[in-house]
Order: C-alpha cells, then structure tokens, then sequence
C-alpha cells in the first residue's frame, strides 16, 4: 500500500518535577535544603531511513508520544533525562504543523534528522531556590511540559528520473522493462494510481532511480484526477522523461497532448515546465506512428531531439536510457560547481520546530469567570506545586510582576471574584488565593 500523506500527534516527554527535602542527618542540625531537579523529557526525533518508501506505518500509529524525565529526589540528586524517540520516515518526508501549516522540517538524506517535538526540561529542587533571606525554601517545580501538536506528514518521492505523460500512453510498460519494478499495468486509463520506483541500469555501469507517476490529465493542476497526487512527487525529480503515444491512440493529437503536459506542469509550480525532459514517442510499432513523428517533430522544431521507441518490441528504449544518465551526469556536476561557487556552508535545511509563544496573557469573561489563557502564564501554572505554601507564594508573586492583577482589576473584576488559569481557579485577592 501506497500512503504519502497523513496525520499524526506528537509530544514531547514532560520533565521530571523537582524535590522538596531537607538534609536529615545525625550531627547536622536544622539541615538545609536537599531536593534534586528533575530530568529532562525526550524530544520526539524524526530521522530519514533510507530503506523506507511509504508513510503506510503511520496509518496503524498516529499517536507518538517521548517518555518523560525522571523526578528529582534526595541528597540533591537529579533524575535522569529520559531518551529520545526516534521515528523513521521515508526520504523526501515534508513535516507541517497541521493547525498552523507552517513548515517544521523538510527531510531528504539519509540518517537526516530534525526535533518534531521538545521534550520539557525538569523543575528545579528546592536546593535551587535557597537565598539568605529564605534559606530553606519549600518550593519545587514540576517538570515543564513537553511540546505537543498535530503535524502533517507529506511524501514527495526522491528520484532522479519521472515518468510524465497521459494515461495508457506506456510509462508503466517502459518503467518494467527498464527495471526490476512490477507495476499494474493494463490497456485502460489510471491503471498506474500510485507511484511506483525502480532502479535503473545502463548498460555502461551507471545507474539512476526512476518513477513512473500516476498519467495527467487536463486540469490536474486544480486537483482533477490524480492531480495533486502526482504533481507533488514530480517537483523533486532532476530529470523528466515525457513519454508521448506517438500512433495517436484514442484519437489523440501527439503535439496536443505534450502542449498540455507542460502546462499542468507550468500551472501547479512556475518552472517545472523548465525542468529538463527527454521526449520519447512510444508506440512506434503501432500504423501511423511514423507518420505522426514527422508531423510531431515539424510542430516541435527540428532542433529538439525525440527519441521514438516501442516500449513493446523494446527497440529505442537503450537510446533513452543513455540519454537520462548523461543529462543526469551534466545536472550533477553543474549542482557541484555551483555549491562550490558559492561556497554553501550548510546544504540540509531544517527548519525550527518550536511553538510560537504569542502574548504573555490575554483575558476574557465566561459568564462570571474571568479566564486568563496564555503560553507562559500556562506553563507556569503546570510547573508550579501548590502542594507548598513557598511555591504558591512565588506563583502569586510572578503574575503580579507580569501585570495579571492590575489588567484584571482594569477589566472590572473585584474581591472574591473567580479567576481561572488553566485547569485551576482562584479567588482575587491582594495576592490570588487558591479555592
């Protein structure tokens, strides 16, 4: 089963929660305080696997979620960080944010890697908090909250060489010849529905991967058909072999239908239509077709070279070969050049994975509760223990700093009134008090 795009949810491990504890011990009077941090939550990993071709494993898996830290405990000793998932992907896996769209990581060689979701970093022990005026503090955190989201995952395969061309006109036929692939083949449209790989050799040692690409149609750049479906796995291909059915089959006009190729091309991605090709007419065995190359190549011009073959007879198909591996050869040396010119430094990009934190709070009324939401006051309140009064304390301290009470008070609220944060409610108070 073929599956280039799904859905999936990540979280990054939480950190382990910090320790309250004082040093107990014989001859230590009144001991000062002991509690270790917590440990560091695993990042959620993904990792391209050269091996892999499909994304149908996440079809069965769509939750992936990192251990979490271990907790802080006595005699300052911190817990351990928990490991890393990691998740392979097949190369040429593009990770969106599915809320948000934004591009998070766009993996394409081997042993590639980038961080989907962040693991938090443990709460501190109480060891942390000691100062002169407060020597032996009781406050602890809990461990930060490890990143989580829904992302898209979007497959765009990785070959050298595409296969383009309309329905039936051969693309799968020439592709089991050539290589050691098995597609479905059949004398009737879209009997390619997914796109099938195969490693392809030349007779002189070289070799390359090529695709054969589900066949467009008019309007496939709007979604019609296989659109979408095809055109995203050609934008990565270096070299395109157009494949045209020369004899005309079905009635249909060679020059048409290679007008109208390059502009779905043309129309879903400015430049692919650019993008080199090789034109081979196929068919060549079929009455006609003779006559429809000499047509075809006058319409053309007769400065583009054709290659007519019979993907059938197999005559014409080691020309076409040759052909891909030497344009192929030309486009390579040009990228190393180029590079070298530039003098690129990094060549993989991986693009940030961290959530945008926003504005540090906003408040709104629901009904006779004022809600106050935010990325930083909200992890505060997940990283604070209320189980100590000193940590309740400090938590009351920090909103007050961060203007909560006086934007409350501004907004109407007054004494005894109930504040939510989170899963948490207050009552104002000089100082929010907890119910």
């Amino acid at each position: 089963m073929f599956v280039d795009k799904v859905k999936i949810f990540v979280k990054g491990g939480d950190g382990g929660n910090g320790m309250v504890a004082f040093r107990r011990e014989k001859f230590v009077a009144e001991g000062g305080p002991w509690g270790g941090d917590g440990g560091r939550g695993g990042n959620v990993i993904f990792e391209v696997e050269e091996g892999l071709r499909t994304l149908v494993d996440f079809r069965y898996k769509k939750h992936f979620k990192a251990d979490r830290g271990e907790h802080g405990r006595k005699k300052n000793q911190h817990g351990a960080g928990a490991d890393d998932m990691i998740v392979k992907v097949p190369p040429g896996t593009i990770v969106r944010d599915a809320e948000t769209g934004a591009l998070i990581a766009d993996l394409t060689l081997h042993h590639q890697s980038a961080v989907i979701a962040k693991g938090g970093r443990g709460g501190r022990g109480n060891i942390r908090f000691a100062t002169s005026v407060n020597p032996a503090p009781q406050i602890a955190e809990n461990g930060e909250p490890g990143t989580e989201r829904w992302v898209e995952l979007e497959l765009k395969l990785l070959a050298d060489v595409g296969l383009v061309g309309y329905p039936s006109v051969g693309k799968s036929t020439l592709l089991s010849i050539v290589s050691a692939a098995k597609p479905k083949i059949g004398a009737y449209h879209f009997t390619t529905i997914v796109p099938n790989l195969g490693v392809v050799r030349v007779d002189d040692g070289r070799s390359f991967v090529m695709a054969d690409l589900p066949g467009l149609i008019e309007g496939a750049h709007q979604g019609v058909g296989l659109g979408h479906q095809f055109l995203r796995h050609i934008e990565r291909t270096k070299v395109i072999v157009h494949v045209i059915d020369m004899a005309g089959s079905e009635g249909r006009d060679p020059y048409e239908d290679y007008l109208q190729i390059n502009e779905e091309l043309r129309l879903y991605e400015h430049n692919l239509d650019n993008r080199p090709q090789i034109i081979v007419a196929n068919k060549m065995d079929l009455p006609e077709a003779e006559e429809q190359l000499e047509l075809f190549q006058e319409q053309i011009g007769e400065d583009v070279t054709i290659y007519p073959i019979s993907a059938v007879s197999k005559e014409g198909i080691k020309n076409v070969l040759f052909a891909a591996a030497n344009l192929l050869d030309r486009m390579e040396a040009e990228e190393v050049q180029h590079t070298q010119s530039e003098q690129i430094a990094e060549e993989i990009v991986v693009y940030k994975s961290e959530v945008e934190e926003g504005p540090a709070f906003t408040i709104r009324r629901e009904n006779e509760i004022y809600v106050v939401e935010g990325f930083r006051i909200e992890k505060l309140i997940k990283m604070t223990n209320f189980r100590f009064h000193d940590s309740l304390m400090r938590f009351a301290n920090t909103i007050k700093q961060m203007g909560v009470e006086d934007e409350l008070r501004r907004l109407g609220a007054e004494e005894g009134d109930t504040v939510r944060i989170g899963e948490m409610e207050f009552e104002l108070s000089d100082g929010l008090d907890t119910e």
